[in-house]
């Protein structure tokens, strides 16, 4: 993992120390984009820890409201990655694939006299428990630069992400096992800013977010809230040949509270209807632009 992280910021600032200047790529060639097309490619890596805040997680009404954090085995840190993938046409209109991986493996033991109910499933006193939250998601954003000058952009958009939930609870015996799993698309608002020094050195702000109530915003039947946040503020250098290498500090969070009345096609899916699930995430991370 420190290999990983050391080798991809090293490889970027010994290509741009190399080139004794920082610049601007507008119109020049740069590793991914031949200088005077009409396009610019780009690829963004980063990679270091996050912090779980909040994480609690409640199925079924008579379920325990069940803290990851101070129960559950995430008061640690866990590795962080994000992936993206950047099409620009035209100087103003980008479209960007993102993929983040999120998953949290845990093992904690139910205290003497004590019990979690998860879904239909009791887990008893002294009972030594394999937990996996894992909530990665696939997002693809458009994002158009209502502001655009050599120093400062500013883009608004959406996206849609496609959200891919697997909770599981499991006796490390195996003989007690109760999953919950969800795919399903979420659309959200999208703002970006970032500011430039003649230095090269940057500024820079992305949110992605929504809330809303699935009977108002999904066309639904039933009441069923969610929200989501992805905020991040990051700085870094801007080198020549399209590079730039950056730390990033980030938000991810989002909640899901309701009555769910879909039925139940999956054996993984939840038995009980009832879910409240509340995440909280701060990531620190180092990384790289290629274009």
């Amino acid at each position: 993992m420190k290999k990983t992280i050391f080798g991809v910021i090293t490889a970027a600032l010994i290509v741009g120390v190399s080139s004794l200047a920082v610049g601007q790529t507008n119109g020049e060639k740069t590793i991914l984009t031949p200088a005077g097309a009409g396009y610019q490619l780009s690829l963004d890596y980063e990679l270091g820890f996050v912090k779980v805040l909040q994480n609690t997680i409640q199925i079924g009404q008579n379920g325990t409201k069940f803290n990851y954090v101070t129960q559950g085995g995430e008061e640690i840190l866990f590795p962080f990655s994000r992936y993206q993938a950047e099409l620009t046409l035209g100087n103003r209109s980008h479209f960007i694939l993102l993929y983040q991986p999120l998953l949290l493996q845990t093992q904690t033991r139910v205290p003497a006299g004590g019990s979690v109910t998860i879904d239909d499933v009791t887990f008893g006193s002294n009972a030594n428990l394999d937990l996996t939250y894992s909530f990665p998601f696939w997002r693809f954003s458009y994002l158009y630069d209502v502001v655009n000058t050599p120093r400062f952009l500013l883009g608004l958009g959406g996206s849609l992400q496609l959200r891919n939930a697997s909770i599981r609870f499991e006796n490390t015996d195996g003989s007690q096992l109760t999953v919950s799993q969800n795919l399903g698309p979420v659309p959200i608002l999208k703002v970006h800013a970032k500011y430039l020094l003649p230095s090269g050195i940057f500024f820079e702000a992305v949110a992605d977010g929504f809330y809303a109530s699935s009977a108002f915003f999904n066309g639904a039947t039933f009441s069923f809230e969610g929200s989501i946040l992805d905020a991040s503020l990051r700085t870094g250098i801007q080198l020549k040949r399209g590079i730039e290498v950056f730390a990033n500090l980030r938000f991810v969070g989002g909640t899901a509270t309701g009555n769910s009345q879909y039925a139940g096609t999956y054996w993984t899916d939840s038995r009980s209807t009832y879910t409240d699930n509340r995440l909280a995430t701060l990531a620190v991370t180092l990384g790289a632009t290629v274009r």
